[in-house]
């Protein structure tokens, strides 16, 4: 087995409708891809119709199941509330929902408006929230067991400068995955959340850091593995947290990122580009190992 094959038996997830916001394109159509291939159904949203049904098309002609395209800008809560009755009345009980859909500036925070930093917040957070609250309270109300599944960050603990409005809202969202997986609990409901390190998507590095940053500021120069994540290796254990496999596994953060975070987190770790040679003199002029 390699690390970018799929883990799961087949029909891992026979029988679940899995709903995926920001699920048309880069993380979120993978991770849907895969739950595809084990036997899910999906719901996939995201603001733009005409995305989502060509990646519906595309990822059943592929993968085969029920793929159910749904716009839906997720800052709009009478948006959310129409698109859970749509997909309750397209799939039937929806069984796990994945809060992936996101939004982000690179920018010094002093340049970002006041509009720029709350369309983040309004996305992530916000949005987030909404989507939880509609279904946890459907599936309170129905008193069928139900799993989230958050897609936060590393920074989300840290904090990170110039992407300060992620960093909030990102925390504010794993907040709410720990406190729900407690307050939930009672009623069957899970929730957990997955920090990924460095996934590159298509066009997304370069609109972050458009130019010859991406070159300069390479993602995987700093994950001590030396590479970047694959898509297969978020999926896998996105895969793992939505399926009843993980029943006894709830308010959970779980890393994936290489050993990125650690790395930045550690005062000194920044020494590992020092050469040899150095290593070497620093040693001499001690006049002994240490």
């Amino acid at each position: 087995m390699k690390f970018t094959e799929g883990m799961l038996r087949d029909d891992a997830l026979k029988g679940k409708n899995i709903l995926v916001t920001g699920g048309g394109t880069g993380l979120g159509r993978s991770m849907g891809e895969y739950f595809l291939s084990l036997g899910a159904n999906l719901v996939i949203t995201s603001r733009k119709l005409d995305v989502l049904e060509e990646t519906a098309k595309e990822m059943m002609a592929i993968k085969g199941g029920k793929v159910i395209p749904v716009a839906c800008d997720v800052r709009e809560i009478a948006q959310v509330e129409a698109m859970w009755e749509k997909a309750k009345s397209e799939l039937g009980q929806i069984h796990v929902v994945l809060n992936n859909a996101a939004g982000n500036f690179i920018s010094p925070t002093e340049r970002l408006s006041t509009n720029a930093f709350n369309t983040v917040l309004d996305i992530v957070l916000k949005g987030t929230s909404q989507v939880t609250l509609t279904a946890g309270k459907d599936w309170i109300a129905q008193k069928q067991p139900g799993n989230f599944l958050n897609i936060v960050t590393t920074y989300a603990w840290t904090g990170s400068g110039y992407v300060v409005p992620s960093a909030a809202a990102k925390a504010g969202v794993l907040a709410l995955t720990r406190s729900l997986a407690v307050e939930w609990a009672k009623y069957g409901i899970r929730s957990n959340a997955i920090a990924p390190g460095p996934f590159p998507t298509e066009g997304a590095w370069s609109r972050l850091l458009p130019g010859d940053l991406v070159k300069k500021f390479d993602p995987a120069r700093k994950v001590p593995v030396g590479r970047v994540g694959e898509h297969q290796e978020l999926a896998n254990l996105a895969a793992y947290l939505v399926s009843d496999f993980s029943a006894y596994v709830n308010g959970e953060v779980i890393t994936i990122d290489g050993g990125e975070w650690l790395k930045g987190a550690g005062e000194f770790n920044n020494l590992d580009q020092i050469p040899q040679e150095m290593w070497d003199m620093m040693e001499a002029s001690r006049g002994k190992k240490p």
